[in-house]
């Protein structure tokens, strides 16, 4: 009889890659000014931060509007209007905007570490199916040469 012998499991595991966690290698790679851009990217991309900013717009507002004359520094309606009118945009929606991104990454990585824990699992499982099929195919070639012999002999 002639068949081929299929590949044993630790020749399988020769050509096969090592599992990597991609999250953990851009970690490391990523430079120190890029770090400062998602340091900066975390803590201003939160809700702490859109409420500081909304705290001290109406506070800038109302103190230049309602504070005795000779105490305000940019007095009603000199540029606080078009200050106002023009960034209220800008403070608002560049805060809301990086939570959103903030939130999508965060969900992002999430995923990205389940899917690696998963396919961690997964190869376990196969190497696992893998032995036992090695194990089914060295029986089987036993038997075959068993019965080789016999009805050669």
């Amino acid at each position: 009889m002639n068949f081929h012998k299929p590949k044993s499991l630790e020749e399988l595991r020769k050509l096969r890659k090592p599992i990597r966690n991609v999250n953990a290698i851009h970690e490391k790679k990523i430079s120190g000014i890029n770090k400062l851009a998602v340091w900066i990217t975390e803590h201003v991309g939160s809700m702490g931060f859109f409420l500081i900013i909304f705290v001290w717009t109406f506070a800038w507002l109302g103190w230049n509007s309602l504070a005795p004359k000779g105490l305000r520094f940019d007095p009603f309606p000199a540029f606080v209007l078009w200050l106002f009118i023009s960034n209220m945009i800008q403070i608002f929606l560049m805060p809301l905007i990086m939570i959103g991104q903030n939130l999508q990454s965060d969900h992002s990585e999430a995923r990205a570490e389940s899917d690696f824990e998963i396919n961690t699992k997964a190869e376990i499982e196969i190497e696992t199916i893998l032995m036992h099929l090695e194990n089914q195919n060295n029986l089987i070639q036993e038997i075959l040469h068993r019965i080789e012999n016999k009805e050669g002999a």
